[in-house]
């Protein structure tokens, strides 16, 4: 599962990871992404979403329709 939310669009950061002796060394910082099953009503089946947890909570706000819609209009495939 790639590190990308489907609804937010975020994707890893990259960075440095800064030692005690202070040597710099690449990281990547992942987005927190879960894998969502939500019953979408109009189609009568489920969609399995990959989210982060602020996409999870942008669901719950503006309901599993309108999310697919937004996701669907960026050219996304649910």
């Amino acid at each position: 599962m790639s590190a990308h939310c489907q609804l937010t669009g975020r994707k890893p950061g990259f960075g440095n990871a800064i030692s005690h002796s202070h040597r710099r060394t690449p990281r990547r910082f992942d987005p927190n992404i879960q894998s969502k099953r939500y019953w979408l009503p109009s189609e009568g089946r489920n969609v399995r979403l990959t989210l982060s947890a602020k996409g999870i909570k942008t669901v719950d706000r503006i309901g599993i329709e309108q999310a697919v819609a937004l996701i669907r209009a960026r050219g996304g495939k649910v």
